[in-house]
């Protein structure tokens, strides 16, 4: 791993990095509050939401893996840029489109340009960071993510119930394309701030994922907190609400109610993040921070289990600070245990794992509803926190005994 000052400080990349990955986010996370309530209005059965809320993390499996290693040998902006163009066509598509075939093909045209713009956000935060300080700033630019979640819940929830499902999908489409803009003219090339005496050629550095135990581990943590996260919980949201709602007394719609409960875990997550990172920066140890964050989600799930109102709510709280914490540690520990020349790729499969949890998780959930009930699905989420609690541990406590 590289201890080396960068040339560009990272405080000249996060704002347009930040914003612009925020904005791109907007039709996205719109899409996940209304649209299992606003099944008749796109066209589709209730039955196919789970496919749709996958499909953008199923190509991604396929294509995490690529575009890590674009992004290993040509500029960052070259790339990055054009992610965030096509990003906005999507969000287009759910605002002209019906049925289930259009919005399918939104979907995986979604997929394709958040693989370039995720990993490339993360790879130029690597590039421009060290380990003594990388913690707090992959925390600062996931900011940008859980704002651009927060306010995509929020004023999606709250537009749908006045404007309608596709005037909605139209303001979000013109929010997110305004996401280029900062990156277009404050966003620098950061690939030349890496040392080329510490940057091997790409073909002589092959990531050790197959060899190493620490970056096993991160990954398997990776698969469980997005499974649970931006899988189970954002995708089974909507209809928590619509359970729970009625016994409230509260004069809400349901969208307008999951944007708001959707929007304060994001807000929550936005602090906790960075938090979370500038703690393990002082620490000097990642690994622990990390356990505290994965014993927070199973308690998290268990409360939301009880299906009781204010019991649920505290989870739904806790959950946010949990997840937060643990998505931003992962990446900077990526970052930590691999060399510069290695990012792109190391990120591309850190993604890889984190897509094949949270594609699996929406249809999961729907799967087992009619078994287990949205209860049954919180349960084992806790059982899957509690098993990378376990995994966790015992790698703390082999490092600890090592010395490291």
């Amino acid at each position: 791993m590289t201890t080396h000052r960068t040339v560009t400080h990272p405080g000249k990349v996060l704002f347009p990095l930040a914003l612009g990955t925020a904005l791109s986010l907007m039709g996205n996370a719109t899409l996940y509050v209304v649209l299992p309530t606003h099944t008749a209005e796109a066209g589709i059965a209730l039955g196919v939401v789970g496919i749709l809320f996958s499909a953008n993390r199923a190509i991604r499996l396929f294509l995490n893996g690529p575009v890590g290693l674009a992004y290993d040998r040509w500029p960052r902006r070259r790339l990055f840029l054009p992610a965030l163009f096509i990003g906005v066509v999507p969000t287009i598509l759910y605002a002209t489109t019906r049925g289930f075939w259009p919005l399918l093909a939104a979907r995986l045209l979604w997929g394709t340009a958040w693989s370039a713009i995720w990993i490339g956000g993360t790879t130029i935060i690597l590039d421009v960071t060290t380990v003594q300080d990388r913690g707090r700033w992959v925390g600062l630019y996931q900011i940008g993510f859980f704002l651009g979640l927060a306010l995509g819940t929020f004023a999606g929830g709250l537009l749908t119930d006045r404007l309608g499902y596709h005037a909605t999908m139209w303001v979000a489409a013109t929010v997110a394309a305004q996401g280029s803009l900062p990156v277009l003219f404050l966003l620098p090339e950061t690939r030349a701030a890496r040392s080329h005496r510490q940057s091997p050629a790409v073909k002589e550095t092959p990531l050790p994922w197959h060899t190493n135990r620490a970056l096993r581990t991160v990954l398997l943590l990776q698969a469980i907190n997005e499974f649970i996260t931006n899988g189970v919980v954002a995708g089974t949201i909507a209809l928590l609400v619509q359970g729970l709602l009625p016994s409230t007394n509260l004069a809400l719609g349901v969208a307008t109610a999951t944007g708001a409960l959707g929007a304060m875990r994001l807000l929550l997550a936005m602090a906790t993040a960075p938090l979370a990172g500038t703690v393990s920066d002082r620490l000097g140890k990642r690994w622990p921070v990390t356990l505290g964050g994965l014993v927070a989600g199973i308690v998290s799930m268990v409360l939301v289990a009880f299906s009781r109102p204010m019991v649920a709510f505290a989870g739904i709280v806790l959950g946010a600070l949990s997840g937060a914490s643990v998505r931003a540690l992962l990446p900077a520990l990526t970052g930590d245990l691999v060399s510069p020349a290695q990012r792109g790729r190391a990120i591309g499969v850190l993604n890889i794992s984190g897509d094949l949890g949270n594609a699996a998780g929406p249809v999961v959930a729907y799967a087992l509803l009619g078994w287990i009930g949205l209860s049954g699905v919180y349960l084992i989420c806790a059982g899957l926190y509690a098993l990378g609690s376990i995994v966790t541990l015992g790698f703390v406590q082999a490092r600890a005994t090592l010395g490291e």
